[in-house]
């Protein structure tokens, strides 16, 4: 049987064991590439373009090794390096057409990149694509690999990678909310807990909470490379290494650390390595909690300059872009908007590769491409929401020191810092006066003789309500000192 599409008609004939199949003429890919396009026309979504890169430098490690063994001739193997280089340097990108979503274990994406370099390699050789008598994708490409040593290795590379972006991207978000938990440290407002006023807080400290959950997430990330390290290249396709000569097996993962720059090491035990995912599951969990932190953090954002005007209007957030298509003036928070979508997104994605990595079976995970694409699509949208964040949202926040204390003076939760001298029962009475007669605490205190102007002035300093201790405490004492 023959098969293709009639929408290339300058095409060259393919075969495998189940037929023939027209593929285009001048396409890098083949046969197994097309039955793969067309088997798995499920979502549109494209192989991560981290994942095809850390396919490519297995390629090429893994040329280099065949060739330093004896397996490889150097005229293949040369040209087979060449062409891997190429297609991690970001060339033959469009040639990668198989759906991210697919049968299999990864192995429609491992023969797409095996049919692409080898059709390159020929060519740079000096042959017609399609002519495997010269570089063929399975015999000289993949030679010593399985799917399942070169999918999981090579997606380890790309989490490494991704991984230090957002690194990055978590350091920056860092040090912009620590700058403004400088900026703010001075400005006293009221706390709240479960939406209802609490006890009195300073905004950067609010800051300060947030950056050190960010930073918290940096470490986590830190460690997932730690995890990451470990390969299963030279396993084969259960991870015994059946097939693969021992020359090769051992140095290539020595190449593909040098390629890298990462400090890869081949797994004690490949065997285990092949059949198991938890790794990858500790890794998502360990992008979750990041995205938890990110969508708290534009929560509170969100809340804060909520308003601005009729909610609580104690920050503002720089406008990025109209709001409304019909209310003119309108600035809404779009950029914790958007970064709240996208830790939902993370979120989900967790739950895919959870599913994903328990349902691997025996000796493999048939289920790593949904592994793949989410793992790697979490750390992409973390690192972007991570910047866009730090440079669209945190580094413009204006505060509105005068709002904050109006709403601080007129709130119920700053008797707390008195109950030590009053006692519950009557600071209670203080409040209810208050909410009736809609008049800060402060001057009911004052008004019915309870305190002096200046020790409330004293227990209401920022440092005294903020820190550790009974408020004014060190005020009384010296004035009782003074006083004997």
């Amino acid at each position: 049987m023959k098969d293709g599409s009639t929408d290339f008609p300058d095409t060259r004939t393919e075969k495998d064991p189940l037929g023939e199949v027209a593929v285009p003429r001048e396409a890098y890919y083949g046969v197994h590439t097309w039955r793969a396009r067309e088997n798995f026309a499920v979502s549109g979504l494209a192989v991560h373009p981290e994942l095809i890169r850390a396919l490519a430098l297995v390629k090429k490690a893994a040329a280099m090794a065949n060739v330093e063994a004896g397996l490889l001739d150097d005229r293949r193997g040369a040209a087979i390096s060449r062409a891997a280089e190429e297609l991690a340097e970001g060339r033959w990108r469009d040639q990668i057409i198989v759906d991210a979503l697919q049968g299999g274990a990864g192995t429609s994406t491992n023969m797409n990149v095996n049919e692409v370099i080898a059709n390159r390699a020929i060519e740079l050789l000096g042959g017609e694509k399609g002519d495997y008598g010269i570089v063929h994708p399975l015999d000289h490409v993949n030679l010593g690999q399985s799917t399942n040593d070169v999918y999981p290795t090579a997606l380890r590379i790309a989490a490494i990678g991704l991984g230090r972006g957002l690194a990055q991207a978590m350091a920056v978000l860092q040090g912009a909310l620590q700058a403004k938990e400088k900026e703010f440290g001075a400005i006293l407002k009221i706390g709240r807990t479960q939406l209802q006023e609490a006890v009195p807080v300073t905004l950067g400290q609010e800051f300060g909470a947030w950056a050190e959950a960010v930073a918290r997430d940096w470490w986590r990330l830190y460690k997932a490379e730690e995890r990451l390290r470990q390969v299963n290249l030279g396993g084969t396709a259960v991870g015994t290494g059946l097939n693969a000569d021992r020359r090769y097996a051992y140095r290539v993962v020595e190449i593909l650390r040098e390629l890298t720059g990462f400090g890869l090491a081949r797994a004690e035990n490949t065997f285990e390595a092949t059949q198991n995912a938890d790794i990858f599951a500790e890794v998502s969990g360990f992008l979750k909690a990041a995205a938890v932190n990110l969508a708290k953090i534009s929560a509170d954002l969100r809340l804060l300059a909520s308003g601005p005007r009729a909610g609580l209007g104690e920050i503002k957030l720089p406008p990025v872009q109209a709001g409304s298509s019909i209310m003119p003036g309108k600035y809404n928070p779009v950029v914790p908007e958007m970064v709240t979508q996208t830790a939902f997104q993370v979120m989900a994605n967790d739950l895919a590769v959870s599913l994903a990595a328990a349902s691997g079976q025996l000796e493999l995970n048939a289920f790593l491409p949904l592994i793949a694409h989410n793992l790697l699509q979490s750390f992409t949208i973390l690192t972007g929401a991570a910047g866009t964040l730090a440079e669209k949202c945190i580094r413009g926040i204006t505060a509105d020191p005068e709002r904050c204390r109006r709403l601080l003076d007129t709130s119920q939760g700053v008797i707390t810092a008195f109950v030590p001298y009053l006692g519950y029962e009557q600071a209670a009475a203080v409040v209810e006066r208050a909410i009736r007669t809609q008049r800060p605490l402060t001057e009911i205190l004052v008004e019915e003789g309870l305190f002096t102007l200046e020790e409330v002035e004293a227990i209401m300093r920022p440092e005294e309500l903020t820190t550790p201790g009974v408020a004014g405490a060190r005020y009384f004492q010296r004035q009782k000192r003074t006083g004997d």
